[in-house]
């Protein structure tokens, strides 16, 4: 039952009241990190309204929800300064709040990329992407494994049922009724993810391949994120490789799932998204114009080091590269169970 029906009203103000507080100057170029890392509009770890991003996250010290807004903007429209404003909620506020320089891409130089390509050049100086980091493996690892060779929809289907399910349910404001946030939940920690059981995935759509691959990956969540703090002196694409030699050593982890979690986990502007379905054909067209089909994107893609992941988020946001949609989209399958969640 939301919170507010039958309690008082200090009590909901008392709920409405943040743990913590916090500005990060110049962190509003980055807000845009919050919708590269949502995973669908169900997504129930985040949410957008009017101008305001709610986030909920399971950190190392405990879930948290964070209230993001560009300074001065509201939940309605309207722009706002250049400064983020932050609000907390849960034990996890310290440590989120701490970390939330890095999620807004503060540590990204951007700008030190520069190139006279024809086409990456004016690129750059439209578009500005710091990259942000999350700094939690597993927040990126569970669904990079269940993203693997489905469709979008389908592996968005499947994670918001399983975070619904599994997940712990964000505090503050999304405990109140007829609140922004409400019904917001925090994700699985890796421990969370590993003791799911196999029919339980088997509901949410995810068969037993993908099912095993995620429980085995997630069962070494600790020596993974061990990982990004024995490397934090490095520089990000350093840490990323060596993240990934990591993740490849699993049994059903590949590259493509290690570049997913080297983009959400460390912000790393080389990890490029090797053997995707879309994405090199949209970096060869990108880059290689008319011959396109003479050109692999690996191959484009190699002068650019170390910003090749860079290379295609300025590809895709600027919308150079991208096919003409021809024809119905894919069937989803319908061999699967029916979940008992999916009307929920």
């Amino acid at each position: 039952m939301p919170a507010h029906v039958g309690e008082s009203t200090d009590t909901v103000e008392a709920t409405l009241q943040p743990q913590a507080r916090t500005i990060v100057t110049g962190g509003a170029a980055g807000l845009w990190n919050l919708g590269r890392l949502q995973r669908g509009h169900g997504d129930p770890t985040l949410r957008r309204h009017g101008q305001v991003w709610w986030r909920a996250s399971s950190t190392p010290d405990g879930p948290v929800l964070l209230r993001l807004a560009a300074s001065g903007a509201t939940e309605g429209p309207g722009a706002g300064g250049d400064d983020v404003e932050a609000r907390a909620w849960g034990p996890g506020s310290g440590w989120a709040l701490r970390q939330l320089p890095r999620l807004l891409g503060c540590h990204d130089d951007a700008d030190a990329f520069t190139t006279d390509h024809p086409v990456i050049g004016p690129l750059l100086r439209r578009h500005r992407l710091p990259l942000g980091a999350t700094d939690l493996v597993a927040e990126s690892l569970a669904p990079s494994v269940i993203e693997q060779r489905v469709t979008g929809r389908e592996a968005f289907d499947s994670i918001r049922m399983l975070v619904r399910r599994f997940g712990t349910p964000a505090p503050g404001p999304a405990q109140l009724d007829e609140h922004p946030a409400r019904g917001m939940v925090c994700p699985p920690t890796g421990a969370q993810w590993a003791a799911i059981a196999s029919w339980d995935f088997l509901q949410a759509g995810v068969e037993h391949t993908r099912a095993r691959t995620l429980v085995g990956a997630l069962r070494r969540t600790d020596s993974l994120q061990r990982i990004l703090v024995e490397s934090a002196d490095e520089p990000t694409t350093t840490r990323g490789e060596r993240l990934e030699r990591a993740l490849v050593s699993l049994p059903g982890i590949g590259p493509w799932t290690a570049s997913q979690v080297r983009q959400g986990a460390l912000g790393d502007p080389d990890a490029w998204s090797i053997d995707d379905y879309h994405v090199p054909g949209i970096i060869a067209r990108g880059l290689g114009g008319p011959d396109a089909a003479a050109h692999s994107a690996q191959a484009l893609l190699e002068l650019l080091r170390p910003h090749r992941y860079r290379v295609e988020l300025l590809l895709e946001r600027s919308g150079v590269g991208l096919a003409e949609r021809r024809g119905p989209r894919r069937s989803l399958p319908t061999h699967l169970p029916v979940s008992r969640w999916q009307a929920r």
